[in-house]
């Protein structure tokens, strides 16, 4: 068993992201220089009472390791059962989420819900303590609203509880995406706690990681939707440059993608429909992506991160690969992912281009 101070020290940790954080997208992120990955949310609760389901999100790899079991609860008892059975099926460490900010798990006290109520959540590390060997992680928001910004005092409680290392996301529940992460926090948290400190938060390039990463002290960095816009920054994040995947080269990647899919879910009819279902999410996020040249933008991502920013418009539209690959409408995502699944040619023709592309771009950024 690795300590946390080792399993942290100088990584680049794949985010835990609902559909983002399967299996295969975190083995095609391991492939292009992620170090460490957390799985999808689990409930603990349904891992509990062994549903299948839920018991998926905690499948793994050999090649995906190390690799951290996400549970989400607001009940000691599931909780524990559940950190056991993370720890029976291979994770080499396992993580509260504290930060989850979606009204369907906040309203049930799950995920930041936690946030509001400081003796239940140093009560559940302390749960997830007991129940395994392993390294335990805690993943926060800075806290529930800009009024009670308290991930200071739960951080401290966490370590207290026998937490290993603490994520912290840069911004409140209440906000959602809608604001720039707040690295200043997280650094003010890595000298509040002396236990590894992984900072999260609008990373999109490899110049905001190296930033942001020293000027805070973090022990390590968590990368999320920079990780669904390009699976390579990991690799750009390692060499210190900045890498422009042609249109070619990034349908290369969803190919691969496939590979790990089929691989993970099966060849059959049912398992192309997952596939395909997974395709046309992560498209939703790949579309977004822009060559972004260190002379032109590095200067602003100084002073505002990239994800926050309007990037510019996608390339004009035409029936090029790299005209497809940009489109955010759904018929273009459905287009690209039959491509990748290898059931329409490369070259065939291009489904018309709505009227309202421009505003859907438009809808879609502002989405985050």
């Amino acid at each position: 068993m690795t300590d946390a101070r080792t399993l942290f020290s100088k990584a680049l940790v794949l985010a835990p992201m609902t559909k983002g954080s399967n299996l295969p997208y975190r083995r095609l992120c391991r492939e292009l220089g992620a170090d460490v990955t957390v799985g999808e949310m689990a409930l603990a609760r349904h891992v509990a009472q062994k549903k299948r389901a839920e018991l998926a999100l905690l499948r793994t790899h050999p090649t995906d390791h190390p690799f951290g079991a996400q549970l989400a609860d607001r009940h000691d008892a599931t909780l524990d059962v559940a950190a056991k059975v993370a720890a029976e099926r291979g994770a080499d460490f396992v993580d509260l989420n504290c930060g989850c900010p979606i009204d369907e798990f906040t309203r049930k006290g799950l995920g930041a819900a936690l946030l509001q109520h400081p003796a239940k959540f140093a009560r559940l590390v302390a749960t997830l303590r007991k129940a395994v060997s392993l390294p335990i992680t805690v993943k926060l928001r800075l806290g529930w609203n800009d009024d009670t910004k308290n991930f200071l005092e739960l951080a401290r409680l966490a370590v207290d509880a026998g937490a290993d290392a603490i994520t912290l996301h840069g911004r409140t529940r209440e906000q959602r995406y809608s604001k720039a992460a707040d690295w200043d926090a997280i650094a003010a948290l890595k000298a509040s706690v002396d236990v590894p400190v992984i900072g999260n938060g609008d990373l999109l390039t490899w110049w905001e990681i190296d930033e942001r990463w020293t000027k805070s002290g973090v022990d390590a960095v968590m990368i999320s939707r920079g990780a669904l816009i390009k699976p390579w920054i990991f690799q750009e994040a390692k060499e210190k440059r900045t890498i422009h995947k042609t249109g070619a080269e990034r349908l290369a990647i969803l190919r691969r993608y496939v590979e790990l899919a089929r691989e993970h879910f099966g060849t059959d009819d049912h398992a192309t429909v997952r596939i395909r279902m997974f395709l046309v999410w992560h498209l939703a996020f790949f579309c977004r992506y822009r060559h972004l040249p260190d002379a032109t933008y590095r200067q602003d991502a100084w002073s505002h991160p990239l994800l926050q920013t309007r990037l510019p418009d996608p390339p004009p539209i035409t029936d090029g690969l790299e005209g497809l690959l940009a489109r955010v409408d759904k018929a273009a995502h459905e287009h690209v992912a039959a491509i990748a699944l290898g059931e329409v040619a490369e070259d065939a023709p291009h489904p018309p281009l709505p009227e309202s592309t421009r505003e859907a771009v438009v809808e879609a950024e502002a989405k985050g």
